[in-house]
């Protein structure tokens, strides 16, 4: 199935794939639902905070992301995807009350560092829960990509409901934002607590009594993963222009961008809600993408297209701008969820999926924690617009030359498919590619669904 998202014959979906679906939106929804996220710089300077040390937190916050992605993929590969789910919640519930007891220096940084260490528990988990749970009711290939997308629409639709709310709601009482950003974390401990369990993937039996190095054997599993599919690691690599691009746009840079074309902050709000639709709508509708490109093809072509956007800021008026704003947050609404299916569909169903999910994440935020120290060189320069610039130069050189090398591999494994199989019976080779009698260009797992 080279293009998921086309409408077309499709299994009707079990009893249970219908409740994780369910489950996973109310979870996703609420886990990612942050009613501080538009005041949380406002709210640490009223408690006292300077600029350096905001700032200072951040960057705590992106390496201490990373460092906890290393454990906690690990971590949800031995006790499972739900179980990971649900300790992420509790984690945090708990760092969104830690402002509301302790505004200082002290009580944000250990907010930001449970922040990380609760979305780290789940940022693999909670992909690797879905999609094995949609495969187990043979509904991975039809339904997962749309699943993934409307997820995500769900909780930014949330988002662009609640966040106009948050004002309104400090004056009534300060904290507001915290209390409420720690009562949806539980409301999505509940999600996860209700999901169902989930038969262990085959060939991922452990062997009794050897419990002690089964860390470091699903980092081995994983790396080994890595070493015998470059299609996966080539997948990877593709999507970092993606995250890097939209979380620097959306975190560090949308306020200095507006700001220097004249548009004030009580309009800021706006514009966000305004983005957060279009990348909403996008998300839900990956259909919307023609099929006369191949889903990696299509990263690609968005991952250039976001680079182009974000420079073309630097060009326009104020109203141009906040147009160029929203179609950078529909494209980048259209990519995740394709690029989050391509990379589940690389990953052999053997291999440590929440592993990998997690290696993936680590890559992606630790280029976004480079770009950001870079975004704030430029900034405090003032060279905004060379840094625009020069960001959608080095996308529009590298995205081409990975999607070249995808297609020369694609092209050597369509040659080795090609050949005669030395033994009866399909076959899957590294990386999870598929078999000789299904000629598509993405090399999916043939475990990902019951044939017809």
């Amino acid at each position: 199935m080279p293009f998921p998202w086309r409408r077309g014959p499709a299994p009707d979906l079990t009893p249970a794939a219908r409740r994780i679906i369910r489950l996973n939106n109310g979870f996703q929804l609420l886990f990612n639902l942050l009613w501080w996220m538009p005041v949380f710089y406002a709210y640490q300077r009223d408690a006292g905070l300077s600029d350096g040390q905001i700032f200072g937190i951040q960057s705590i916050y992106y390496v201490a992301f990373c460092l906890f992605e290393i454990p906690t993929g690990l971590i949800a590969d031995r006790i499972g995807a739900r179980n990971c789910l649900r300790a992420g919640a509790v984690v945090m519930t708990a760092a969104n009350m830690l402002p509301v007891l302790a505004p200082s220096y002290t009580g944000f940084l250990l907010h930001f560092l449970a922040i990380a260490a609760g979305r780290s528990l789940t940022s693999g988990a909670a992909s690797a829960y879905l999609y094995d749970g949609l495969r187990a009711e043979g509904a991975a290939d039809s339904h997962y990509l749309r699943a993934e997308g409307t997820a995500r629409a769900l909780g930014l639709a949330a988002k662009v409901v609640c966040w106009p709310l948050v004002g309104p709601l400090m004056a009534l009482t300060q904290p507001a934002p915290y209390v409420l950003s720690a009562a949806s974390a539980a409301g999505s401990l509940v999600c996860a607590l209700a999901l169902p369990r989930l038969a262990p993937p085959e060939g991922a039996a452990r062997a009794p009594g050897r419990r002690g190095g089964a860390l470091l054997r699903d980092t081995g599993a994983a790396l080994r993963t890595l070493r015998s599919s470059p299609w996966l690691t080539l997948l990877m690599v593709q999507g970092v222009a993606v995250f890097t691009l939209s979380r620097i746009c959306q975190v560090n840079l949308f306020q200095p961008v507006l700001l220097d074309h004249g548009i004030g902050e009580s309009t800021h709000g706006g514009v966000l809600a305004a983005m957060t639709v279009a990348e909403a709508v996008a998300s839900a509708r990956p259909q919307w993408l023609g099929s006369r490109l191949s889903p990696a093809a299509w990263v690609s072509l968005l991952s250039v297209a976001l680079a182009a956007a974000l420079a073309g800021t630097t060009l326009g008026g104020p109203w141009a701008v906040v147009g160029l704003l929203c179609a950078f947050a529909a494209i980048t609404g259209f990519c995740y969820p394709v690029q989050r299916k391509l990379i589940n569909d690389a990953i052999p169903k053997e291999a440590p999926r929440a592993t990998l999910l997690s290696v993936e994440s680590i890559v992606d935020r630790g280029v976004c924690a480079l770009a950001a120290v870079a975004a704030g060189a430029y900034l405090a320069a003032d060279r905004l617009d060379a840094l625009l610039w020069q960001s959608a130069a080095v996308t529009c050189v590298l995205i081409p030359a990975l999607h070249l090398a995808l297609r020369r591999m694609d092209r050597t494994a369509a040659g080795r498919r090609a050949q005669p199989a030395p033994t009866a019976g399909p076959a899957s080779g590294p990386g999870g590619v598929r078999p000789p009698e299904e000629p598509v260009p993405l090399p999916v797992d043939e475990g990902a669904a019951p044939r017809p």
